[in-house]
């Protein structure tokens, strides 16, 4: 019966159109000449269909990776053994063309006939017995739409044909031909084959069966290999990508042509060697005999096939769409969200990515802290980041704050808010960053009558921030840089993170909702304090007339970054807890495995405040309640800032002593001083008795 062959499928990764575009852009541009490629195929397996005592044949496939493009203009033997383990070399030619026109009037014919006529000519030099990869020589042309990232192309994998054609008789196992013994011989010589020459010699190989024993030897080797051996003792090998039963694959076309021009062949004993992976287990091969009918002498190059029907089963080119991978900007959202489902899917299925994802954080100060914050949120998937900042880059910055390079402090410095939002988009396209440079009014820095009108404004716009966003993380120099942030994350019900540093210290909390009464008596919770709730005096003005290191936030280097994460880490843990701003503050250890038990949040432990001593290596967990006459988050500040508005705020500007007196601390001190000043004159009675 007629010799039928398994003809290739083409097995394309999305990475190989990237660095496709990635050359066209850098390296080809207008240039449309054949380049060479390097495709590889493994031989065929057959896999079994889950539950059911049935296998599969699977597609003999020739595919293009990342290794595809040599760095050298000609594949060379180093080139070839880049290619996977346990996969053998398919040298190629891709042409890519500039238009779509262009592509459509190819001239296929001759393009398929220049490859034709190498094989031929390969076959004819010898060049195929010294490397017989060239056998297996395929033909692509593309045109890559870079606008659309989409891909036309067309393989051409020609096979040279004989007239008359092969015959053969059936295909066997071969454990039906040679004892477990002799197949494990050739397994071993074909594996020491491979270790001792080239992959591009790999692929094809001859075999000497005789008195027990299997050699195994290179197509060259042929004259001196087969000398004093009968035909039935020679077997030519080759790694064979069919998985089918009765039929080889497509590379034994060409090598059939060799030995019939070579060594003038009309009859082949032929093994097709299949091999699973790893396995040592070649069980799979099959013995069988080519013959050729009536023996007709090879002069001139004969015709060929071999061009790949779409997947419509007819002669024409494919399209690969690869938009949603192929941009940089998907791609990178596809990798970051990758990394954060593969925690999901292995460790945490109650992780929220996509309420992480959602949630838009304010991060008020670019600085240090601003900075690790920011990495870290992109970290976890975060995709609306807005700085706010009304500094610029200084030349001290960058090697602590790692959104500003040394060019951002030159001329003055950029700002920084801006800088930060303009480098987080460098790192990871996808994330809409944002930055405002303005000023935070303060308690106790007095606004002049012409800056009235300006800090109204930067005011109103902190005001529309926090309407805007979910999460605002307060990492600011001074303490009275925070208070207004306090006051609206308060009146809004906003999650607000503070990071606090000193030199070898750090506070990281998470500001409660403690004035909402009616929802902690009803649930027998106690409201969490802000950062204010432990003071009894007002924030005053800490920034002026400062010494050089009052002036700074004078840490050790690493310390920001430590509190940083640990920041976005809390807010992460809050956003999972069901109750969530107003969660209740975890004091259990670590260690405790029972309270593991009884975390409000999947992600573990959830406090309200951290504080680390690095000094120590040590973190302690504190819980504070909120304090009813707090001057950032009591109840009578958000009444009066309710009522008046800006008026209320501008009184708290001009002095800060203010809000003492609307507060009532101010009243309590009095009667403590009261209180002394008793205590004191009965002292004085009893000395006196």
């Amino acid at each position: 019966m007629l010799l039928q062959f398994h003809p290739w499928a083409s097995a394309v990764e999305a990475s190989f159109w990237q660095i496709l575009t990635q050359r066209k852009m850098d390296v080809f541009k207008l240039d449309d000449s054949p380049k060479s490629i390097l495709g590889y195929y493994a031989t065929g397996q057959q896999v079994r269909v889950p539950g059911k005592d049935t296998t599969v044949a699977m597609p003999a496939r020739l595919c293009l990776g990342t290794g595809a493009f040599p760095e050298s203009p000609h594949v060379d033997h180093n080139t070839l053994n880049r290619i996977p383990a346990f996969s053998f070399p398919a040298p190629g030619l891709v042409k890519n063309t500039n238009t779509i026109e262009d592509f459509k009037a190819l001239d296929k014919t001759a393009l398929f006939k220049m490859v034709v006529d190498q094989i031929w000519q390969d076959i004819t030099s010898g060049a195929a017995l010294q490397d017989p990869a060239l056998l297996n020589k395929f033909l692509l042309l593309t045109f890559a739409d870079l606008k659309k990232f989409k891909f036309f192309y067309w393989f051409a994998f020609p096979a040279l044909l004989s007239e008359p054609s092969w015959t053969t008789d059936t295909m066997r196992d071969i454990g039906d031909v040679w004892s477990p013994e002799l197949v494990e011989q050739l397994r071993l010589q074909v594996d020491q084959y491979r270790q001792t020459y080239p992959s591009s010699q790999a692929g094809f190989f001859l075999i000497k069966e005789s008195q027990g024993q299997v050699s195994v030897a290179r197509l060259q080797d042929w004259d001196t290999f087969t000398a004093g051996s009968t035909e039935d003792q020679i077997t030519v090998g080759f790694a064979d990508p069919s998985s089918l039963d009765h039929n080889p694959g497509w590379p034994l076309r060409n090598l059939l042509a060799l030995i019939q021009y070579q060594w003038k062949v009309t009859k082949a004993r032929i093994l097709c060697f299949r091999e699973v992976p790893g396995k040592q287990d070649i069980g799979a091969s099959k013995f069988f005999t080519a013959q050729l009918p009536s023996y007709v002498p090879l002069t001139e190059c004969p015709k060929a096939v071999g061009w790949e029907k779409n997947a419509q089963g007819k002669l024409g080119p494919r399209v690969a769409d690869l938009a949603p991978l192929m941009d940089p900007t998907r791609l990178a959202d596809t990798a970051v969200d990758l990394n954060l489902k593969l925690m999901r899917w292995r460790l945490l299925p109650d992780l929220q990515l996509e309420k992480i994802q959602g949630t838009k954080c304010l991060l008020l100060g670019a600085g240090t802290l601003g900075c690790y914050v920011a990495r870290s949120l992109l970290g976890w998937g975060v995709r609306n980041i807005t700085f706010v900042d009304n500094a610029k880059v200084s030349f001290s910055n960058p090697v602590r704050q790692p959104l500003f390079e040394f060019e951002d402090c030159l001329e003055g410095g950029k700002d920084k808010a801006e800088t930060a939002a303009a480098s987080l988009r460098k790192v990871y396209p996808g994330v809409n960053a944002v930055g405002h440079s303005m000023s935070i009014p303060m308690p106790g820095h007095p606004v002049s009558d012409q800056n009235i009108e300006a800090a109204q404004r930067d005011v109103a716009k902190l005001e529309e921030l926090f309407r805007e966003h979910d999460a605002i993380f307060l990492l600011m120099d001074s303490r009275e840089s925070r208070w207004l942030p306090t006051l609206l994350g308060a009146k809004m019900q906003k999650i607000v993170i503070n990071a606090a540093l000193g030199f070898d210290t750090f506070l990281v909390m998470r500001h409660g909702v403690g004035q909402d009464r009616e929802y902690h008596e009803s649930h027998g919770s106690t409201g969490l304090g802000c950062y204010f709730c432990n003071d009894i005096v007002a924030p005053t003005d800490s920034l002026s007339d400062r010494t050089l290191d009052q002036q700074c936030t004078v840490t050790r280097p690493g310390l920001s970054a430590i509190a940083s994460a640990m920041a976005v880490e809390m807010m992460v843990s809050l956003l999972h807890h069901p109750e969530g701003i107003r969660a209740p503050a975890d004091k259990a250890d670590n260690d405790d495995e029972r309270a593991q038990e009884v975390f409000g949040s999947a992600l573990g432990l959830l406090p309200h405040q951290i504080r680390g001593f690095l000094s120590r290596f040590k973190n302690l967990l504190i819980s504070g309640q909120a304090y009813d006459r707090c001057t950032a988050c009591s109840n009578a500040v958000l009444t009066e800032y309710e009522q008046e508005g800006f008026g209320f705020l501008m009184k708290v500007f001009q002095d800060a002593k203010y809000l003492e007196d609307v507060t009532g601390l101010t009243k309590m001190k009095e009667e403590s001083e009261d209180l002394d000043m008793e205590w004191e004159e009965d002292s004085e009675e009893d000395d006196m008795m």
